[in-house]
């Protein structure tokens, strides 16, 4: 007895495969690959004797369909069948062996690859890439991601490492919100592919967004004044976010495109930002109300005007250093905030400051005759902590070499004494004593450099530094923060400083090029122990042994570590602060 049974043709097996296609996710995993193909028959109207083994099955199945093929296969064809031919073709379910390092995975034609590709990723790993990176993951790809998210704007300038810790992975999310994909912070090959593409996209934040990142550029939007009210500091860039921006480009002569991108966010965290709010050259009640604040706290050296003049812009400047704000010296609502608070530091300026205040202090000091008037430098060194102390000892106030809110409140009045014709000896009671009248002087650098600067061993003030870096190893690196549970790389250096006695105002790292008042170190290989080190975007400690001690964004918490050849490409300069 015969049967007629229909089986696939050609362009069945084709369509099949167009569908695995058009199924891949973006990602390209590497998936198990499987053909299943069955005659949609009734199973109960079929003979038991009929059913052969699975082994016999594949053998005849590949005969017929190869005998199919070859004869074309048409879509009505039929084959005819007896009771020992078999009933049904299957290619049964087959799991792929991984793919190994020195293998290459072959073409599915007609239409090229199915499976994903990492083709593009300039790298000789002696391990595969990993299908996905996750979290706590290591591998040397890692670094140059980090490495191209830097530039990108997505992470902070660091040293890369192979780490893919949770900086890097919030960093991956900003990207993946940015072009639209799932922010589950996992790298594909897909995904690794786009980041290092030539064609990748700098780091824009825009309406609708949400973040971490989108709530510090409203915190420093309502700082300059571009948003009215702390309650608009959400962390979600809406309509009145977006306004804000569009605001302060029109202000700073930018695209008013209402997206925070490279220029917006450079301009953002720079001296030259135009704020939206009190500044030089204003002249009201407002500007008279905090310059009597400040002449309170001991950061005016003149009388309260209520115009907005240099010496109320060094007075703020001053105090912003004072009390953990960004130094730009505009009464932005936030300073304001910290200005009025009970909690306000008050001014104590002391030996290793510099600065327009420090001139100041020196006139009037030279002015009553405690001070040759060679001396004023700007820079608050041995001499003129003496000069102070004679003050302070001749007027009946607390003698300690600093000049806080009574020193100053007495050195500004028109009742402040003049020094004796015969100096008495300053009592020796508090303050610090080193230092110098005048600036230090520079470096001599020597040329060259090497990967790895011989820094040697630190003593005295420059091993309690190290000291006091190396006591926050392990703390997270947390963009902005500055101590004492976590830190980003600016945040950690002035945390440190000042633990040790060195009055440093919190600055950016971009700020401690130019910073001025230390040693300038111009020659890599003339770092010691207990210098600051900056390079592009970052900054750090340097400690003994050519090793650095820095809040690490790559590695996501405070490290110490070797001062390598990555060091060396970017360094930009150093700082002295001892010796």
């Amino acid at each position: 007895m015969l049967k007629k049974k229909n089986y696939c043709n050609l362009s069945g097996m084709c369509a099949k495969i167009d569908s695995i296609r058009q199924k891949r996710k973006e990602d390209g995993y590497f998936m198990d690959l499987y053909i299943n193909q069955k005659q949609q028959t009734n199973q109960s109207q079929r003979p038991a004797r009929q059913r052969l083994a699975p082994k016999r099955w594949q053998r005849l199945g590949i005969m017929l369909l190869a005998a199919g093929l070859l004869a074309g296969c048409g879509g009505g064809q039929q084959v005819e069948e007896t009771e020992t031919t078999i009933p049904q073709l299957v290619l049964a379910e087959e799991t792929l062996e991984p793919t190994q390092s020195n293998e290459t995975v072959m073409a599915l034609t007609p239409d090229g690859p199915i499976l994903p590709s990492v083709d593009g990723v300039e790298a000789d790993y002696s391990d595969p890439i990993p299908d996905y990176l996750r979290l706590g993951m290591r591998h040397p790809v890692v670094a140059q991601l980090q490495e191209k998210l830097m530039k990108l704007g997505f992470m902070d300038t660091d040293e890369p490492t192979d780490l893919y810790g949770e900086v890097t992975m919030n960093a991956i999310k900003i990207y993946q919100r940015q072009n639209k994909l799932a922010q589950d912070g996992v790298v594909g090959p897909y995904t690794l592919k786009a980041i290092l593409s030539p064609e990748a996209k700098y780091y824009a934040a825009q309406k609708d967004d949400d973040g971490d990142d989108i709530f510090r550029i409203q915190t420093r939007l309502y700082e300059l004044g571009y948003l009215a009210t702390e309650d608009q500091v959400t962390g979600h860039y809406g309509d009145r976010t977006e306004e804000a921006v569009i605001k302060m480009q029109d202000v700073n002569n930018l695209e008013k495109d209402g997206k925070v991108g490279r220029k917006t966010l450079n301009l953002l965290y720079s001296e030259e930002v135009k704020p939206n709010l009190l500044s030089f050259g204003e002249n009201s009640d407002v500007v008279m109300a905090a310059q009597e604040r400040l002449k309170l706290l001991g950061y005016m050296t003149s009388e309260p005007d209520g115009n907005y003049g240099n010496d109320t812009v060094m007075a703020v400047k001053l105090f912003q250093s004072r009390n953990d704000q960004i130094v730009d010296g505009y009464l932005g609502p936030s300073t304001r905030l910290a200005l009025n608070s009970q909690e306000a530091v008050p001014n104590g300026l002391s030996i290793g400051d510099s600065g327009d205040s420090i001139s100041r202090i020196q006139e009037m000091l030279s002015k009553l005759g405690y001070l040759s008037s060679a001396n004023i430098t700007g820079y608050y060194g041995s001499v003129t902590e003496s000069a102070v102390k004679l003050f302070q000892q001749t007027n009946n106030l607390s003698v300690d070499g600093s000049v806080g809110a009574q020193t100053m409140t007495r050195l500004t009045s028109n009742d402040a004494k003049k020094a004796p014709v015969t100096p008495r000896r300053p009592s020796s009671s508090g303050g610090s004593s080193g230092g110098s009248s005048s600036r230090p002087a520079q470096n001599n650098p020597s040329s060259g450099g090497t990967p790895v600067p011989n820094t040697g061993s630190a003593s005295g003030s420059a091993s309690a530094l190290i000291s006091v870096a190396k006591s926050k190893l392990g703390s997270p690196y947390v963009w902005g923060a500055k101590g004492p549970s976590s830190f980003d790389c600016s945040g950690f250096v002035y945390w440190c400083l000042n633990q040790v006695g060195v009055r440093q105002s919190y600055i950016t790292s971009s700020g401690w090029r130019s910073v001025g008042k230390y040693t300038k170190i111009s020659s890599y290989s003339n770092l010691q122990a207990g210098d600051i080190i900056v390079v592009s975007g970052h900054v750090g400690i340097v400690a003994e042994g050519g090793t650095v001690v820095d809040a690490s964004s790559s590695s996501g918490k405070v490290v110490h570590r070797s001062l390598g050849s990555w060091w060396q490409r970017n360094f930009i300069c150093g700082w002295r602060i001892f010796g």
